[in-house]
């Protein structure tokens, strides 16, 4: 197998996040794809769909789907203002943003249970150096 890979190690730690995050948000309906639309909207009140888009690094038809999806059950407004529309969280959406952002702590807290503090300081120091000519989109 391919057990010494960042990429093996990145899979497993996708898979769990997304299951735990799928866990939390079922009470709000919400899957792990849209998690990130309802944290981007939350951060950055008034943007538009193709900021949004271009920031999440998404198709966007796909795109286009989720967020007719949030508005359609209420997380979300997208409101014409001149020649763009602005989206913004209903308060649904607030609550929904409180959990879903709070989600990325708490799965933290979970994973590293077995760090030291120093280690975990040392592995988030050690990632982010190994990210930090990537776009962080959230």
């Amino acid at each position: 197998m391919y057990h010494k890979t960042l990429s093996y190690y990145a899979t497993l730690l996708y898979r769990n996040f997304s299951a735990f995050t799928s866990d939390r948000l079922q009470q709000f309906r919400l899957n792990y794809g849209l998690l990130f639309f309802i944290v981007y909207i939350g951060k950055k009140p008034n943007c538009t769909p193709s900021e949004l888009t271009k920031e999440l690094a998404l198709d966007w038809g796909h795109s286009q789907r989720c967020i007719t999806r949030l508005v359609s059950d209420g997380f979300i407004t997208k409101e014409k203002a001149g020649r763009h529309y602005l989206l913004n969280l209903t308060e649904r959406g607030q609550k929904a943003f409180d959990a879903a952002h709070q989600v990325f702590f708490d799965w933290d807290n979970t994973f590293m249970t077995n760090l030291t503090a120093k280690e975990k300081e040392q592995l988030l120091t050690l990632l982010e150096k190994a990210t930090e000519r990537k776009s962080h989109h959230v």
